[in-house]
């Protein structure tokens, strides 16, 4: 089984976003595969209750806050986002490490908040370019997991890889680079969780994916799924790329 996750970040009017459902196409993609569509919060009601989506598209929010409710103007809570229809949830996207400043103890309170109310995290985790070049990477990724790794016994979760270099950049991980750092961060949670649980974390790659390469990264080893961006704003591209998943 696959994970095809999409990110569809601050895009999309509330008409485009019931017309990608209706013209998403997963009649070639396998049904062992899970479909994932992380739209902009406003959205998730309208598309959870659409007649237009196929009851294999599951939804989540792009964030959550770590209270149940309270004076937090602007916030969602991991509950509200339930009631309406959310299955999953992402939490800790480099975008909201890097251009907010979450921290990792942030995404940590997030990701019991989640698990509160029966929403499963995706929680991201990834370096910058600095921080490759200075061979950090692994300091990096474990750094962010050993955040939350206490947590991910507790129940269902997804961690997905994305390398902050290769967001929206156009440039890619290559298959080796990611199925090396996925093997980093399997072996450090089953050194926590065990390996049979460790085995049930998909572990998704994210950063640039589109139809020519998807292939490639779903067939590498200890790639799980992936996190689309940008080609998950076309449904078209979003279902060449969950059927390159075998």
């Amino acid at each position: 089984m696959a994970v095809i996750a999409g990110n569809w970040k601050m895009h999309m009017a509330s008409d485009q976003a019931i017309e990608f459902l209706a013209e998403l196409d997963l009649s070639g993609v396998s049904e062992r595969h899970e479909i994932l569509l992380f739209p902009p919060e406003i959205y998730l009601a309208a598309l959870a209750t659409s007649e237009a989506r196929n009851p294999r598209v599951q939804l989540g929010p792009q964030n959550i806050y770590w209270e149940d409710e309270g004076a937090f103007t602007g916030e969602l809570s991991a509950r509200m986002a339930s009631e309406v229809g959310a299955n999953f949830v992402l939490i800790g996207h480099s975008e909201r490490r890097h251009v907010f400043g979450e921290t990792d103890e942030e995404v940590a309170h997030k990701v019991r908040a989640a698990q509160r109310h029966g929403l499963v995290p995706v929680v991201c985790v990834g370096e910058t370019l600095e921080e490759r070049r200075a061979n950090r990477v692994e300091e990096v990724i474990l750094r962010q997991l050993n955040a939350v790794i206490d947590d991910l016994s507790l129940g269902r979760a997804l961690i997905a890889y994305e390398p902050v270099w290769a967001i929206g950049t156009g440039e890619t991980a290559t298959p080796k680079d990611a199925s090396l750092a996925h093997e980093t961060l399997r072996e450090r949670l089953s050194q926590s969780l065990g390996t049979e649980r460790a085995r049930s974390v998909a572990i998704l790659y994210g950063g640039s994916v589109k139809p020519s390469n998807a292939g490639a990264l779903l067939s590498t080893a200890n790639v799980d799924g992936v996190l689309v961006g940008g080609a998950s704003l076309d449904p078209r591209s979003f279902a060449e790329i969950a059927a390159a998943a075998l």
